[in-house]
């Protein structure tokens, strides 16, 4: 039309030719040769454009710079640098962190019935000394979280796992059951801020990667378990429980030395305001990758008050925030107390005989003292093998389904395997269906894990999913009063508390108001949800633009 003439006449370089960019910078073309007029020829008309010079450093004349597509913020960055090298080294990173907190979770299971023989606790001590970890998880899973979003997500992970790894390895040689009730407290203490590898690790993945990376995570947790168990194989028979708290702590070690390489999130130091350092990470990230930086300026977010709790309980995230505080709550009392039970049950041979047999030893219960046998040890690791065929379930739904479809299912295939051992099966019906419910309990698990961070902004993700994981303390921390204690008097009871707090949890995920399939995560608190992703994910777009924050 007219006007694109108009426009077109004027454009035309004189001794020099400038060619602009999208970032409304302006660099000398080496091809085009600094020679008389140019001419353009647009639907058959022969136009002679008017010569236009510009000095060195003049500004784009702004018809030809867009002025909403000369920023990018880090979401664009993520998604422009993709998924490469520095995510499959942080992937490591973050298992090994994972692989860590499983062990130190397993091993509960392990050491209970060994103490309880070689110490001649009663039942209650056996069920406080599990129980003491989850208190230190639950005391401090807020404040590793708030921690986080002060001072940064790095920051906050490497105290935690030098807190951990200094008791973890203290415990072993405590001398009486007082002292490893405390160290081993201290230890929970420390584990609370693991989960915080999450977060960081979230915020460096793309969101076509991301659901699926967060569930693989799964699988070094699952290596963990494994790993624990065939160590006790080894160590427990010879060596003795000591020996096995000292080696379950060697990833632990691993990861203390190797955290330093990690880079703080780009998404955190962009909110506390630290751009040079927010791009030098993404331009590390970028070379590591082998993809180019986007181009342009980084748009520094709004710089807001960071990990404050009443952020959590805004009229838009109040239920959420409730919601999951429940589904995490059941999420751990579930899984923990099938770990635990599945000890108790094998220790029986199945739901009958652990009936009949608290009844004959009534008067002397607190006191009876079993080891695990070799053959307790096999069916503990075939158990725990479930927890792979759970990551491959959840992986392959829940792109499909959805977050909170996903968690919902779960939650009731394991409360329907609950029921079904109110069956009096045998020895192998009964470790199957423990396999099943295992494994779609830990993907459920893990289903929160994709989801807590999807839905929280980066000023409260730490402080929402170190809530969160609080809250997933407090339902381990009462579990083993639950498949230790009230297993003496009714295994039915202890059965249908568990099958009746799932059933629950799947309505609550049904009823959180946000699903997070497909969306980017969120920057700030004060914009709508999911508007970073506005235009994103179109297969074929032509250009990908950043509806959110505004230039400085």
């Amino acid at each position: 039309g007219p006007e694109a003439l108009a426009i077109l006449t004027r454009f035309v370089l004189f001794s020099r030719v400038v060619k602009f960019r999208r970032t409304g910078e302006s660099a000398r073309s080496e091809d085009d040769t600094a020679s008389g007029e140019h001419e353009v020829q647009i639907e058959g008309v022969r136009v002679g454009l008017e010569a236009v010079e510009l000095d060195d450093g003049a500004a784009v004349p702004k018809e030809f710079a867009n002025p909403t597509d000369d920023t990018f913020m880090v979401e664009d960055a993520v998604e422009a640098i993709g998924f490469g090298k520095f995510q499959w080294k942080l992937s490591v990173l973050t298992g090994l962190a994972w692989m860590a907190d499983a062990m130190e979770m397993m091993i509960l299971s392990i050491l209970a019935p060994q103490l309880h023989c070689e110490w001649r606790l009663p039942s209650w001590q056996v069920a406080l000394l599990t129980s003491v970890v989850f208190v230190g998880m639950m005391s401090s899973s807020t404040l590793w979280g708030n921690i986080s979003d002060q001072y940064g997500r790095k920051t906050g992970l490497k105290i935690s796992v030098l807190w951990t790894l200094y008791y973890g390895i203290l415990s072993a040689f405590a001398p009486v059951y007082s002292w490893i009730l405390v160290l081993r407290g201290l230890v929970g203490f420390g584990i609370g801020g693991v989960p915080q590898s999450v977060t960081l690790y979230a915020e460096f993945l793309p969101m076509k990667a991301r659901a699926k990376c967060i569930l693989l995570i799964e699988v070094f947790w699952a290596i963990g378990t494994v790993f624990e168990v065939v160590l006790a194989v080894f160590v427990m028979p010879s060596l003795g429980w000591r020996w096995l708290l000292i080696l379950s702590a060697v990833p632990l070690l691993l990861f203390a030395v190797l955290c330093f390489w990690l880079p703080e999130s780009a998404r955190y130091d962009v909110l506390s305001g630290n751009q040079e350092k927010a791009i030098a990470t993404l331009k590390r990230i970028a070379t590591e990758n082998g993809a180019p930086m986007p181009l342009g300026k980084l748009i520094i977010s709004r710089q807001e008050d960071r990990g404050k709790m009443r952020d959590l309980f805004t009229p838009h995230f109040r239920w959420t925030t409730l919601l999951l505080w429940f589904i995490w709550f059941s999420n751990a009392f579930s899984y923990y107390g099938l770990v635990l039970l599945t000890t108790e049950l094998f220790q029986a041979g199945d739901v009958c005989s652990i009936s009949s047999r608290k009844k004959a030893v009534e008067a002397k219960c607190s006191l009876a003292c079993e080891y695990l046998s070799e053959e307790d040890y096999m069916d503990l690791l075939w158990t725990t093998l479930s927890e792979f065929p759970g990551v491959l379930v959840t992986l392959w739904i829940i792109d499909r389904l959805g977050r909170k479809k996903t968690m919902a299912l779960c939650f009731v295939i394991f409360s329907f395997c609950s029921l079904l051992l109110f069956i009096c099966v045998g020895r192998n019906v009964l470790t199957l269906l423990l396999f099943i419910a295992r494994a779609f309990i830990s993907g459920g698990f893990q289903a929160a894990y994709v989801y807590t961070p999807e839905v929280y902004p980066t000023a409260t993700r730490a402080l929402g999913l170190g809530t969160c994981s609080g809250m997933a303390r407090v339902g381990a921390l009462i579990t083993p009063f639950i498949a230790q204690v009230m297993l003496e008097s009714s295994v039915y009871l202890t059965l249908a508390v568990y099958s009746g707090c799932c059933l629950l949890a799947a309505l609550a995920s049904c009823f959180l108001p946000i699903e997070t399939k497909g969306r980017g995560l969120q920057e700030s608190s004060h914009r709508e949800w999911g508007q970073e992703m506005v235009g994103r994910g179109m297969h074929g777009a032509g250009v990908t633009r950043s509806n959110s924050g505004s230039q400085e």
